[in-house]
This record gives structure tokens, sequence and C-alpha cells, in this order.
């Protein structure tokens, strides 16, 4: 069963499961009562208290609900690809209950007019929480600077270039500082343009074999290196999203050490697969940036294990299925990633790459931060959770996929961790069998 059920206004109380936060709650058997949207009570308390309905959890671990940095939720657009109704079901089947909505829409989101087309999209059909990014610059073209101001107002929680480049350094510090002056986040791809060209895979042994044309590591790093200079002179709070590179992880480090205001992300994929992904022309696995090398993607789960990576985000690209039906140079990148993301999370957990608590924290805890929400679990937060048996298995499929997308980067294999349910402001976005 799917949907939202209204119980904002009701008591729950979840029973015997294992509450667990990025902030270091960590609490067996215990009990969760829920009231009027918020929490009301934890463990002992929340136990002897009545509620009007009482959920056995037994096995499930109660974390805050999911917040993602980047998701593409296709709308405005031509619906071909999905739409924020199809998107946020996904999205709450895979645990989240906040995404931030991605400006690369069609009208690009660049305005207040399209930002409250999103928003009032996303409160008449979306059972989760949609905070959209706006546009760094006018149509993404990385040249005029938007309307940061109009997009602030609007509610935008910060403004971005997508997968789009900035055209050069001179607009970028532009950007940077017309940004600070309204104290918005400014969260950018890396990537240099000259030196990525017209590539798209990672540069290396695999690409060679195949005849692919490749995108240097350096394409990242120098966009990487110029980014954290100009966040240092402008003063901006940077997010520096999706990155591939083991240098970028060392640079992000540095700069925090010279009290640069800077955090990052990562996409699930490039924590869990690497370049050998695309040996057999798996147009599956043509994303931007490429998936890159076994020394990166340790790297990045280093990152992400000690802090330096704040947050682990899905890049969900939902695509029909004629965009991933041609020659892998030809087929547009993205995976349709949003309802994996906790099983893969769990399956680097299950070999010992992170721990439990690493994983919920990069996506409860960290992603709060970076956009200036709390994330914890405690008395009083809002009941925004996601309720899940890490033991349970699903297999991706057309029959268990809500995206549009059924692109997902497993298909038709048993992964670990079910989303038994996901509450939004105490209300049920997503429910499936507890029994």
């Amino acid at each position: 069963m799917s949907g939202t059920d209204q119980i904002r206004g009701a008591s729950l109380k979840l029973m015997g499961g294992r509450v667990l936060d990025g902030n270091g709650i960590d609490a067996e058997n215990t009990a969760l009562l829920i009231e009027n949207g918020r929490i009301k009570a934890m463990g002992a308390a929340a136990e002897s208290a009545d509620a009007e309905e009482v959920i056995r959890v037994d096995g499930c671990v109660i974390a805050p609900g999911f917040v993602d940095l980047c998701c593409n939720l296709r709308e405005p657009g031509n619906g071909q690809k999905g739409n924020i109704e199809s998107e946020t079901r996904a999205a709450a089947h895979g645990g989240f209950t906040t995404v931030c909505a991605s400006p690369e829409t069609s009208p690009v989101n660049d305005s207040g007019a399209v930002t409250h087309l999103i928003r009032d999209g996303a409160a008449s059909r979306s059972p989760i929480r949609v905070l959209p990014v706006g546009a760094v610059t006018r149509g993404l073209e990385g040249d005029l600077l938007s309307d940061m101001s109009g997009l602030a107002r609007a509610g935008c929680v910060a403004v971005g270039n997508g997968s789009r480049a900035i055209k050069n350094a001179r607009i970028l510090r532009r950007c940077m500082a017309y940004a600070h002056t309204f104290g918005l986040t400014v969260m950018l791809s890396p990537e240099n343009q000259a030196l990525a060209a017209d590539g798209y895979a990672h540069d290396g042994l695999v690409t060679s074999r195949l005849g692919l044309l490749g995108i240097p590591e350096v394409a990242e790093t120098t966009a990487v290196m110029e980014m954290l200079l100009l966040a240092e002179e402008t003063g901006v709070r940077l997010h520096l999203s999706q990155l591939s590179c083991a240098r970028s992880v060392e640079m992000i480090a540095d700069a925090r050490k010279r009290g640069i205001a800077v955090t990052a992300d990562v996409a699930m994929h490039q924590l869990v697969f690497t370049e050998d992904a695309i040996a057999g022309f798996d147009s599956r696995f043509h994303v931007r940036p490429p998936l890159r090398s076994e020394t990166d993607r340790l790297a990045l789960l280093a990152g992400v294990r000690d802090g330096v990576i704040d947050a682990i985000v899905s890049q969900h690209q939902p695509h029909d299925t004629a965009a991933k039906q041609a020659p892998f140079g030809a087929t547009e990148p993205g995976l349709s990633s949003i309802e994996s993301v906790l099983s893969l999370g769990l399956e680097l957990v299950n070999r010992g790459e992170l721990q439990l608590r690493q994983l919920i924290r990069a996506l409860t805890a960290g992603p709060s931060s970076v956009i200036g929400q709390d994330g914890a679990l405690k008395e009083g937060a809002v009941a925004d959770l996601c309720v899940f048996d890490p033991e349970a298995h699903w297999t991706p499929g057309p029959e268990t996929l809500v995206s549009a997308g059924q692109h997902a980067p497993m298909v038709d294999r048993a992964l670990p961790g079910v989303v038994r349910m996901t509450l939004l402001e105490g209300a049920k976005a997503w429910a499936s069998n507890l029994g």
C-alpha cells in the first residue's frame, strides 16, 4: 500500500524499533510517540503513554526522514520523464521526507514565478516536502545572473547551476558575491567545461579499451580549487555537489582548515560503482560526473566516514526509455536512483565500508545542516521519520519501482532494506506491510 494517510491531528505510537539518528541517539527496542505532527515523547515516557494508533516495528530502524540535496522532479516540463507526483512518491518509497528540487526544469527555475509553480504543485500533489533550488544564472546558461533576491523571497533554499557550467571565473565570482549579499548558499557541480569537452566517461583504462571519450579527473579538481578560492574571497556559503574524485575530498578538507565555509555531497552511485560498470556499454551508468576509479571510490567513502563529505544524495534523474536506448555516448546521463539509495547504502554497511550510523548521518543530519535545518530526533521536533527493516529484501523492477524512470542502478536483484513507513509531520507519506 502507498499513498498519504493524514494523521497529523491524531496520536501514533511506534513500538519495539531501534531509534537511530545522525546526532548520537541510538536506542534499541524503544518507543516513540507522535502527537499533532511532532515527537511528543521517546523511550519509557512514550511506552507508557496512550495513543490512538499503536504500530509495532520490531526489527526496524526508526530514523529521521532522509533529506536529498539533489533531486530532479522533471516539473515543470513535458511530463515524459516524470512529474512532481510520481517522483515525490518514489522519494517517499525510498524513505525521503525532504527533497531539494533541481533548477534544471523546463522552463528553468530562474524566477520567483517558476519557484511558485513548483511549490504550488508540491503543495497539492506531493506527499513529502519539496524545497526548490533556484538557478544561479538566467536559463542556467552560465552568463547573466538570475534574480536571486526574487528567488529567495519565493522560497528557494539555495541557488545552483545544476549540471551546467558557468562560463568563466569572472561570472562565477559575481554569482558568489551576489548570493552572499542575500545570505544564500551556492550549490555548484564542479566541472571545467574546457577540460571535460565532449567526454562522457572517466578518462581511464575502461574508456581507452572501449574507445569512449573521457573526462579527466582534473576537469573536476581544477573547478573545485577555483570555487574554493572564490568562496574564500567572497565569503559565500559554498556547497560542492556530486564529487567524484579523491583529490576533491583532500582539497575540501584543507579548505575547511583554512576556515572556508564549504560543505559537500556525493551521489550514492559514486560510493558503490566504478568505471567497470560501463564495461558492457550499460547506458544506465552513463552519469555525470562519470563513475571513476576504485581509488576514487574508496576516498569518497573515507570522506563520508570522516565527515568531510556532509551528505549522500540520490542525484535522481528519471528518463523515459528512449533516452537510454542509443549508443552509450548518445544516451542522456543519469540514474533513476532515489528508491535505491538506502538499499545501496545498506550493502556498503553489510560489507563493512560504512557504519549504519554514518550512513544515517549522511542521509539526515548532514544534508539538513547544509540547508539550515536540524534533522535530530528529539522531543518537540517535527515528526519526519523513516521506518525501515534492514534485514528485509526487495527487488527493484517494473512492479516495485514507483518512479517514471525505470533505469535503476540495480534491477532484478534482491536488495536489503525495505522502507516500511515514511512519515511527514506525522502523516503517512508511504506505508507498506508491517506484518
